[in-house]
């Protein structure tokens, strides 16, 4: 899939309640670039911030054309993280103008803005992100927010210091803990993704997103003509309060001639069983998206061994199609099917596999590595803790079945021990 036949529908609107619009929007066509900032700051300050920041992000982009269009026809030259960097080094050049304009008018020292970009390469989806702006991408009947709020609402929220129903008593609702330009520099979210057919993505300040439920975003989405989603978004923003600048750009990828195709399948399936794992059952769409990125798929043919016991093993796997056998020699122990999962302790232990696993016939497996999984581990508190967490509840569960099946055992031993007795009391007897 290229990106020919994108759709798009911006719209900015300054809300019923300020004098001037301090949002500013971006739409590159050519690289398929779509940008939101949310400037803040007195005296227009925060017009200024985000229409710089905008422009400059934009055009460290558009810099590497070249190294995109490389990516694009997939040479082996440019690599996905290589976009990621690009994406970054254009965040710190956007947050670098506006900090240095801000020194050199004193009406402006502190201005500042949020950022959400989103970048569609051929099939692949990339965001860089600060503040409290956000980008929602709608798939298949659901709605999932890809980017994750630099505020200081979501940062009470994460740490259980406040309930959704407390948000309207907080004094500073709107007090972002990230910004571009407030600082020389800023640390900016990056996340890539899969795109699919007849994706739809909506980029927005928190003028409109602060107005609506994620829930609702579906329903609009479905019963709205998408020309006119964007207006329908902005103008309900407005009927309930318009308190802020609204900004919202619609994103549509064109849909398939043959419906749901062969990568929408594929991803589809891939999250769906990193979603049911119970080490992962805790991670958002976003988190998800992110371990999927780390995983590689793996294809065995009949009988082929997947681990050998006795080898020190550093990899979790996922079955996604097929059957795969664990087994002692030749003695089976047990078949694993589409969505069980092997190996797990892997990840957290060099211990020696305990068993062998191979292939019952022709097999397609998601494999995590160590290593990977120490690194996003690293990288973000949030999903370590959901992760840790997921194998502390393995482990109970792995203790209890054990202490289970010990104590079955036990109670089997005593039984029989009762039952001798008692035959050896009746032999005697007799």
């Amino acid at each position: 899939m290229t990106t020919d036949g994108l759709r798009f529908w911006p719209v900015t609107d300054v809300g019923r309640v300020r004098d001037g619009n301090e949002d500013s929007f971006l739409v590159d066509k050519k690289l398929s670039l779509y940008v939101v900032a949310d400037g803040m700051g007195g005296h227009a300050a925060g017009e200024v911030a985000s229409a710089m920041a905008v422009r400059a992000f934009r055009d460290s982009v558009a810099k590497a054309r070249d190294m995109l269009d490389d990516y694009e026809k997939g040479t082996g030259n440019v690599s996905r993280k290589d976009v990621l960097r690009l994406l970054e080094g254009a965040v710190q050049e956007a947050c670098s103008e506006v900090h240095a304009e801000a020194q050199r008018d004193e009406t402006k020292r502190g201005m500042g803005t949020t950022l959400t970009a989103l970048l569609i390469i051929g099939s692949r989806g990339f965001i860089a992100h600060v503040g409290d702006s956000r980008c929602y991408l709608v798939r298949q009947g659901s709605v999932h927010q890809l980017s994750e709020d630099h505020s200081l609402i979501n940062e009470l929220l994460k740490r259980g210091r406040l309930t959704k129903e407390q948000i309207e008593k907080v004094q500073y609702k709107n007090a972002v803990t990230r910004a571009v330009g407030v600082y020389e520099s800023v640390e900016g979210d990056t996340l890539d993704f899969d795109v699919l057919a007849g994706d739809r993505f909506l980029i927005c300040s928190d003028g409109l997103h602060g107005y609506f439920e994620d829930t609702e975003y579906t329903k609009l989405f479905d019963e709205t003509p998408e020309e006119e989603i964007s207006q329908k978004l902005v103008d309900l923003a407005n009927e309930r309060g318009g308190k802020d600048n609204i900004t919202a750009i619609v994103v549509r990828i064109p849909d398939t001639e043959s419906g749901v195709d062969k990568l929408a399948r594929d991803v589809n399936l891939k999250m769906e069983l990193l979603h049911k794992m119970p080490l992962f059952r805790f991670l958002t769409y976003q988190e998800l998206v992110r371990v999927l990125n780390i995983t590689e798929v793996r294809s065995y043919d009949t009988n082929q061994e997947v681990v050998a016991e006795g080898q020190e093993g550093d990899e979790l796997f996922l079955v996604l199609t097929g059957k795969v056998r664990v087994h002692t020699g030749d003695t089976v122990i047990t078949n694993l099917l589409v969505g069980q999962h092997f190996g797990e302790m892997a990840l957290v232990d060099k211990a020696a596999r305990s068993a062998s696993v191979s292939a019952d016939e022709p097999s397609k497996l998601l494999v995590l590595r160590r290593r990977d999984f120490f690194e996003i581990v690293r990288k973000d508190h949030d999903v370590a803790v959901k992760l840790l967490w997921s194998f502390l509840g393995v482990l109970t569960e792995r203790l209890r079945k054990t202490s289970r099946e010990l104590g079955n055992e036990r109670e089997k031993d005593a039984v029989k021990d009762v039952s001798e007795e008692m035959f050896a009391e009746v032999g005697e007897d007799t």
